[in-house]
Formats: C-alpha cells, sequence, structure tokens
C-alpha cells in the first residue's frame, strides 16, 4: 500500500516538474511570438512613418514649383508646418512636419532646405526624419559650357560634364560626358584638321568616346547668361560693392583670406602683341606697369558681390562665397573684360567665386608658371582662354616678358561657360609654342550644391541636390 502511495507521488512530481517546464516553453515561446510581433508592428510604423516624411519633401518641390523660392508654406511665419498625408484608400494616416529654410544672397534665393519629419495616427512616437535640398541647377555641375566649335587637345584632362553647342574635337582625356548640339560640323586645320572635313558632333583621339554623345540637346547660351542689370543694382541698394568706371585702364583687385578686397587703379600698362584666332594680330594692355591704391572693401557675407564698371585684372584668396562682374550695362557697344592676373585660391572649404565679364575672361602674359584658378568664369559675349604670344618677329612681347609666353601648366577647379572658343594653348604642328603646356580641369561639386550669389542657372525648376535621413 505504502509503495503505491509512493509510486503515486512519483508520478505527480514529474507531471508537475514537466508541466512547468512545459509551461515556461510555450509561455516563452508565445513572449517571442508577440515580441516578434511587435519588433515587426514597430518596423512597419517605422516604414510608414519614412514613407510620410518622403512625401512631405515631394509636396514642397511641388509647392515650390507653383509658389518659387516660397520657405514660409504661405504663412509669412516661421515653422514648423504640419500637413495631413492622405491615402487615397483610407483618408488621413499621419502627417509629416516640415522645417524650411533657405540660403539668400543679396535677396535671392540660392538654394532651400528642408527638413520633412514623418509620423503614423496609428503610432504617432514612431518619427523619421528625412532632409533634402532643393535648388535649380548651375552652370556649376558642368566642367565646361561652349557655345562655339572647340577642340581640347591630348595634354587636357577633364573631371565633369563637358557641353559644347558647336562641333567638339577631344584629343584629350574625358572622365565624364562629353555632349556636343551638332551631329556633325567641319573641321577646319585650325582645329588639327589637314583640310576641311565633315566630322561628327564629338569627334577625335580622346580614349573614353563611350561617354560622348551628339547630337545633344544645346543648352540655351542666352537663357544662361548672367542678367549683369540686375546684379549692378543688388550691388547698388542690396548692400553689395559698386565700384564705377576707374577714368583710367581699369582695377586690379585681390581677394584677402579675412574678409576684405584690396582694389587699386591701373594707371599704367604695357603695350604689346597678342593674337586670337577671332581677330588675328592686336596690340593688347593686359599686362599691368603700374597700379595706386584705390580702397579698401570688407566683404558682406549677407550679399558678396561686387559689380565693376571698368576692366579688371583678378588675383588672390577667395574667403566666401563671392560673385564678381566687370560689365557696363548702359554704354551699347562697350563691354569689359575680366583678365586672371595670378593664380585664384580659396581660404576654406565654404569659398566659392563667380567671375562674370561681360566681354572676355583671358588669363594674363605675366602669371605664375604653374598656375592655379578657382572658380566659375563666366565669358558672356566674348570668349575665356589666352592669347597667342611670340617671341620673334614684327608682333614679339617686349623682351622682359618673354619668359612667360610659355608655361608649364594651369590647374582649374571650377566650370568655364565661353560664348566664343575656349583655348589655353597654342601649337603650330605637333610644336608647342605658347600658352600652358598641359591642362587639368575638374568641376566643383561643392559649387554644384552651394553655389556663389546669382551663378547662372541652367533650369528654372527646382531639383534635388541633396538627400539623407537624419
Amino acid at each position: 500500500m505504502m509503495s503505491r502511495l509512493s509510486q503515486s507521488g512519483s508520478l505527480l512530481v514529474l507531471v508537475l516538474v514537466f508541466g512547468s517546464i512545459f509551461f515556461v516553453i510555450v509561455a516563452s515561446f508565445m513572449g517571442f511570438v508577440v515580441t516578434q510581433s511587435n519588433i515587426q508592428d514597430e518596423k512597419l510604423e517605422q516604414e510608414r512613418a519614412l514613407a510620410i516624411a518622403e512625401a512631405g519633401l515631394n509636396y514642397y518641390k511641388w509647392y515650390l514649383a507653383h509658389n518659387p523660392d516660397d520657405t514660409t508654406h504661405g504663412t509669412s511665419t516661421a515653422g514648423p508646418y504640419v500637413v495631413d498625408y492622405e491615402d487615397s484608400e483610407s483618408g488621413v494616416t499621419g502627417q509629416f512636419s516640415l522645417e524650411v529654410s533657405s540660403t539668400t544672397y543679396c535677396g535671392v534665393v540660392s538654394n532651400i532646405d528642408i527638413y520633412s519629419t514623418g509620423y503614423t495616427n496609428d503610432d504617432p512616437d514612431t518619427k523619421r526624419t528625412v532632409y533634402g535640398r532643393y535648388a535649380r541647377p548651375t552652370v556649376a555641375e558642368y566642367a565646361y559650357i561652349i557655345n562655339s566649335n572647340v577642340w581640347a587637345g591630348a595634354d587636357r584632362t577633364i573631371i565633369g560634364p563637358y557641353h559644347s553647342n558647336g562641333g567638339v574635337r577631344m584629343d584629350g582625356t574625358n572622365n565624364s560626358t562629353v555632349s556636343s548640339g551638332q551631329e556633325t560640323w567641319t573641321c577646319t586645320s585650325s582645329f588639327g584638321c589637314g583640310y576641311n572635313q565633315t566630322v561628327d558632333g564629338v569627334f577625335g583621339a580622346g580614349p573614353n568616346s563611350a561617354l560622348w554623345s551628339f547630337p545633344s540637346t544645346p543648352i540655351n547660351f542666352t537663357g544662361l547668361t548672367v542678367d549683369l542689370a540686375q546684379m549692378r543694382d543688388r550691388a547698388e541698394n542690396g548692400n553689395g560693392i559698386y565700384i564705377p568706371p576707374s577714368g583710367v585702364y581699369g582695377y586690379h583687385i585681390t581677394f584677402n583670406s579675412d574678409g576684405t578686397v584690396t582694389v587699386r587703379d591701373v594707371d599704367q600698362t604695357y603695350n604689346y602683341w597678342g593674337y586670337t584666332t577671332e581677330d588675328g594680330w592686336q596690340t593688347e594692355r593686359n599686362v599691368i606697369q603700374d597700379d595706386d591704391p584705390y580702397a579698401t572693401y570688407t566683404l558682406n557675407a549677407e550679399c558678396p558681390l561686387i559689380f565693376v564698371e571698368d576692366k579688371v585684372w583678378l588675383d588672390g584668396d577667395v574667403p566666401m562665397k563671392v560673385s564678381l562682374a566687370a560689365a557696363d550695362t548702359d554704354t551699347y557697344g562697350v563691354d569689359h573684360s575680366i583678365i586672371l592676373n595670378g593664380d585664384i585660391t580659396y581660404t576654406n572649404e565654404d569659398s566659392g567665386l563667380l567671375a562674370v565679364a561681360e566681354e572676355d575672361v583671358l588669363v594674363g602674359l605675366v602669371v605664375p608658371n604653374n598656375m592655379e584658378l578657382n572658380g566659375i568664369f563666366v565669358a558672356q559675349n566674348g570668349r575665356f582662354g589666352r592669347n597667342h604670344y611670340t617671341t620673334s618677329g614684327s608682333q614679339d612681347v617686349l623682351n622682359m616678358h618673354d619668359s612667360y609666353v610659355t608655361r608649364n601648366s594651369l590647374t582649374m577647379n571650377g566650370t568655364v561657360v565661353s560664348n566664343g572658343r575656349v583655348g589655353t594653348k597654342w601649337s603650330s604642328g605637333s610644336t608647342f609654342i605658347s600658352g600652358f603646356n598641359t591642362r587639368y580641369n575638374s568641376y566643383d561639386r561643392e559649387l554644384v550644391d552651394n553655389p556663389p550669389p546669382l551663378a547662372p542657372r541652367t533650369s528654372d525648376d527646382y531639383k534635388f541636390i541633396d538627400w539623407r535621413e537624419e
């Protein structure tokens, strides 16, 4: 009898033990299932919140298309601005909250920054935030935009899109697209062809022909030129810097790393011969013989704009985003040029330059052997380049300038926009005779996202130039 009771008690203990173990296992499994379900629900809400946040960015792009430059969502007050997110089937399922600001120079919007935070009605505590920068695309997206036929020589290395509305001979190395607005064009001796011949829109001995395209849509050069009258008005009335006619040859302007600009009157220049394909041999006065102090200005960070109603010799260390124009907007037939007189460097990673000439942007004769130029250079009605000089014959330069006729290298970081043919190297057959022996060009990615004031636009439509999740 006692043996049976003992056996029954043992069985009961076993049942209780294994039952407890089973219960723990089942409870743990159920807890795991519930936890995983909660995790999946949370992930779903996070994804829904992200989709709503992205919808907020797209919504404000649509809003800007109808209300350009409006950063207050039509309220004239600071945000954030909360907007319902509606599903076509379920109605309002969440909200996005928008914080909008702009980078503005001289009263003109350069780009618009948007932070969009999305969340659902089912779980308003689960939020995702995305950031987007909207801007109208500018010429900074290109290494070159040219409104004429052009020849890029074998010594050239070009990083960034290269476009000509005319034909392109590409013997250099391009690491991005090369496009021509022409299906075919006539290559002449001035482009290295022994006789006039019809060639493809882009042709040559360059190694990356897979990146060539023609005919491509021409870029409206008239549409992207700078409104010089607007630049003058902003400089005079928007707290920029306006410099009137000098009464002499023009001004020597030097950027300084401390945020100032030194301006000197150019009252004497050397007279010598220079050659261009368009005009042949002409006398020019692009080398300073003497200059005198005129003024020192402090750049205004809210409107770092300089308008000069005269010819400009330009050099220095650019301390911030700044734009300079040399033009005469009143006198018909008087178009001023910019002479790149020396290295143009940047003080820091936030620096950037736009230099616009109503006529030419020319690299001077007396310049460093290894020259560095940073910025966006626009020759609105003329050309970007360096004229041809010689040390012999009746058109030779002054003896003191003989060593400057040939230079070793030109390194450019930025963009060239030229109405006429560009060129900074001159050869006779295969012999280098004038200009820079090697040239390296790269577009400036920083200026794509953060261009200088009033940079020429290639489109009036806003687009994303930056996106990330915060």
